[in-house]
């Protein structure tokens, strides 16, 4: 059996960073991890390790905007209508994997994940190739400090996963960035509690204590609409990732390898519950 995982989200979330760290991990559990590069932009330096299958060996966006004339979001859209009409490419490079995880390190373009056809597309074709597949959708923590970024972030993660429909995971990464320093301000996320209502989303965050001279009072009743739909659609939790702390990479594993059913039997390991005096 195989297995792919889809490493999702917003640019700048950490997820090239989060992919080198997860097959660095795999390898150290002597277990196999292989990278596929679904971004036909990357820069060579953004990889901590060499892609084993690189879309910008069929195709990439330098390619698309220098030969076709395209701009860089039109020569986006390009590169994945061309991967999706080459496909036996694809087939023959997952040819070689078997019983291993590959690890997909997917573009920073939200409309990728929730305005276009292409992710789903390219998931169903990877089903019928046999490869179990999940996604992993990383929001980071930086979004926290400003609620209603943070809110935004959590509407696009669940458009995600209703667009995608596979075994889905939400993390809030570069959890060691939360810090007293870079929380005392507009949100006080000074205590465990306070963190927890942003990983299980609470959405009475966005109706309390709303500052007036930020926010037009018409936006109100629509901040209490946002609020409703994630009350009475809660699809959207987050795992907290550091990536300093072996013991956080390894729950977040676990919880990828019961999704996508890697060793069934087994329960995942819950997230070590973070030092409150840490944010005191």
């Amino acid at each position: 059996m195989r297995y792919a995982i889809f490493v999702c989200g917003p640019a700048g979330a950490g997820k090239s960073t989060f992919c080198t760290s997860l097959i660095t991990h795999l390898q150290t559990i002597k277990r196999n991890g292989h990278l596929f590069n679904l971004d036909p932009a990357a820069k060579d330096e953004s990889f901590g390790i060499e892609p084993s299958i690189d879309i910008r060996n069929l195709i990439s966006l330098d390619d698309a905007m220098t030969e076709l004339g395209y701009g860089p979001n039109g020569g986006l859209v390009y590169c994945f209508e061309y991967l999706m009409q080459n496909l036996d490419w694809l087939d023959e490079e997952v040819g070689d994997y078997d019983s291993d995880y590959i690890i997909v390190d997917c573009p920073g373009q939200i409309e990728i994940y929730t305005h276009h056809n292409f992710l789903p597309s390219l998931l169903r074709h990877f089903q019928v190739l046999g490869i179990r597949t999940c996604a992993a959708y990383l929001l980071e923590s930086q979004f926290m400090e400003d609620r209603y970024k943070y809110f935004s972030g959590v509407l696009s993660a669940m458009s995600s996963m209703v667009n995608l429909e596979i075994p889905w995971i939400n993390i809030m990464s570069k959890m060691d960035l939360i810090t007293p320093s870079t929380t005392k301000g507009r949100n006080g996320l000074r205590s465990k509690k306070d963190i927890a209502r942003y990983l299980d989303p609470d959405p009475y965050l966005l109706s309390e204590n709303t500052p007036t001279s930020r926010t037009n009072p018409k936006f109100h009743s629509l901040n209490q609409a946002i609020a409703q739909l994630i009350e009475d659609h809660p699809l959207v939790s987050f795992l907290p990732l550091d990536l300093t702390d072996t013991d956080s990479l390894a729950a977040i594993l676990s919880h990828i390898d019961y999704s996508i059913q890697y060793g069934e039997d087994e329960e995942p390991i819950e997230p070590k519950d973070m030092d409150e005096g840490d944010f005191e």
